[in-house]
């Protein structure tokens, strides 16, 4: 119970807890980004352009940034990098795509957003390869 109440906390709880950030967000974001990997002549046709560069490199983009980067964050390399693309995406969902919509329906992309924002903030600890790598 006084471990509850404590207002201490250890190096290793906060990588700890940097690895659990690291696995929940970039895992879900994978889940995102293949099926638009996988399907994506037909993701194509339909994909929002918000920048005017076209659907497909929007496509292409976001595919980079939940897939790839993610995948990145998940393992932890170079993660601060990789969560630049996925910040830039998540405000793009959150202020252009979803932009007038209600709190609700951008509850999903605000929490990814804030996630990777902690995680560029923070770093990915030292149970990742980036500590591993002494990065």
């Amino acid at each position: 119970m006084a471990k509850l109440l404590s207002t201490k906390y250890s190096n290793s709880g906060i990588s700890l807890t940097l690895l659990l950030l690291r696995l929940l967000f970039g895992g879900l974001i994978m889940t995102h980004g293949w099926p638009k990997l996988v399907n994506f002549s037909t993701y194509a046709q339909k994909f929002a352009d918000p920048f005017g560069i076209g659907k497909t490199a929007s496509l292409g983009l976001t595919i980079f940034a939940e897939f790839f980067c993610g995948a990145l964050v998940l393992v932890g390399l170079l993660t601060r990098f990789a969560t630049v693309p996925l910040i830039i995406c998540f405000v793009v969902i959150v202020f252009m795509i979803h932009g007038g919509d209600p709190v609700g329906k951008r509850e999903l992309a605000i929490m990814f957003l804030t996630g990777f924002t902690a995680l560029l903030i923070a770093g990915p600890g030292k149970y990742s390869l980036d500590g591993a790598l002494g990065n």
